[in-house]
């Protein structure tokens, strides 16, 4: 190692060097990276300008009004993030423990999420959206013990609430959306700038998190994000309406029917193995960038600066999504998106050095700017209103499968390995992807036969009188 052939002293002062180095190169790089993402923001909103709908007084007020609760809702998600593993630490827990601890999580959201999301079609959107505020406060609360099962009992409801943050909230906005008779276009708007906006509150979330752990505990972040919790739990009970799939019929053939969907338009399923592919190698990508990066100077790279240029990228690619869609539709985005995605991912395969890597890692995160509005408009064309919140949370088991796989495989795998997994995985979905834009632009065609033949008939219709 470098002891070995330097010696302690001067092993010490490259260490020192090699430090200042990183934390000047990544502070430089979020500088510079923030520059372009208020260029990039400007030029989507500039060049592509405001929609007769966005400038409509009550679009406005609707999609402001969202965009306020799933920010504040995504806040306390990211307010938890950074200090989760490091309380179970805290508390005197073992590797194995709190990795038992994680992969609970991710089970309690691939089980239980599916059953919430049937719930969410029967009983109400809205009614999520605060159980989601009530689960993962009562998490919250969890974290102030340090009995193992009571933190056990804390991750299977985070597990619940996680799958309700990124279903219910989506299906309430496009639900109520489309019942305003709001345009597709202004749909795809709302998207874009709740990634934007997501990234912004991670790196404000990022920053509030550290400061009141380094003052007052590990434990802090999540009081700060029980409080973000009670405000959007009051917020969506004063200021939203009720909205359901089909109320009308049983929960569990809310289940049953979105079984058949799923088997009635090829489509749908399609979709949900694009998106559980992409989001399986994203939250691999999360378990797996630090070790990449760090290699034998983990505790030598600025972790934060890090994480705040990947949000950067993720709010530029959301910027760009909007100034793509002028002139390309959401499938051939997507496409594009999923090949960069895959290129980037296959990057740590051949090459460790840092710049190299840094330079894919930050493709990928601007692909995910682009893949979260991308995928949401995808969604919200081909998703059926009735059980759309079933559906999404079906999507989530492969998801969930994949990323508790890894976690209980990934310390007897190579680094490469698990980037050359998710490089293949990015592949399989850009395959895909290519087939679902095939059949979106089969049926466009044919309902453009459709009007065309329609119109004839008027038109025969006319002269026979």
């Amino acid at each position: 190692g470098i002891n070995a052939e330097y010696g302690p002293e001067k092993a010490s002062g490259l260490r020192k060097e090699a430090s200042i180095t990183m934390y000047y190169f990544f502070t430089y790089t979020f500088s510079a990276l923030s520059v372009v993402c208020g260029i990039i923001y400007y030029l989507s909103r500039e060049q592509t300008g405001k929609t007769e709908q966005e400038n409509d007084p009550l679009f406005k007020r609707f999609q402001t009004n969202y965009l306020i609760i799933f920010v504040i809702a995504m806040g306390a998600d990211w307010l938890q993030g950074p200090y989760v593993y490091a309380l179970y630490e805290y508390y005197g827990f073992g590797k194995q423990e709190i990795a038992e601890l994680f992969v609970v999580g991710f089970l309690s959201s691939m089980v239980f999420g599916t059953i919430v999301g049937g719930l969410a079609d029967k009983y109400g959107r809205k009614k999520m959206c605060i159980a989601f505020s009530i689960f993962y406060s009562i998490s919250c609360l969890t974290k102030l013990s340090r009995n193992y099962w009571v933190l056990m009992v804390g991750r299977l409801l985070s597990g619940v609430a996680t799958s309700l943050l990124f279903s219910s909230f989506e299906s309430w906005m496009v639900h109520e959306h489309f019942r305003r008779n709001f345009t597709p276009d202004s749909l795809s708007g709302t998207f874009s700038l709740s990634i934007f906006c997501n990234g912004l509150v991670a790196i404000v979330s990022g920053l509030v998190a550290s400061y009141v752990a380094d003052s007052f505990g590990y434990v802090a972040p999540f009081m700060v994000s029980l409080g973000c919790l009670v405000t959007v739990m009051l917020l969506v009970m004063s200021t939203w309406v009720e909205n359901h799939g089909d109320s009308q019929i049983l929960a569990t053939q809310t289940f049953g029917n979105a079984i058949n969907d799923l088997k009635a338009d090829k489509k749908i399923p399609i979709l949900g193995f694009v998106q559980s592919l992409f989001e399986g190698a994203m939250y691999t990508f999360v378990f797996m960038w630090t070790p990449a990066l760090s290699a034998q100077t983990k505790d030598l790279l600025p972790f934060g600066i890090i994480f705040a240029c990947f949000m950067v990228c993720i709010m530029i690619g959301s910027s760009l999504f909007r100034i793509f869609l002028r002139s390309y539709s959401v499938e051939e985005i997507v496409t594009a998106m999923l090949l960069l995605a895959s290129i980037s991912l296959f990057v740590p395969c051949f090459t460790p050095d840092p710049y190299i890597l840094t330079a894919s890692f930050l493709s990928f995160e601007l692909c995910c700017g682009i893949y979260f509005p991308a995928v949401g408009t995808l969604r919200g064309k081909i998703l059926p209103e009735n059980t759309r919140s079933t559906i999404m949370n079906f999507f989530r088991v492969p998801l969930n499968f994949l990323v508790v796989v890894v976690l209980l495989k990934v310390k007897y795998l190579e680094n490469t390995t698990v980037f050359f997994l998710c490089g293949v995985w990015l592949c399989v979905s850009f395959v895909l992807s290519i087939w679902l834009r095939s059949l979106l632009q089969v049926k466009a065609i044919s309902a453009n036969s459709d009007l065309l033949l329609q119109d004839d008939l008027k038109k025969e219709s006319h002269v026979d009188a």
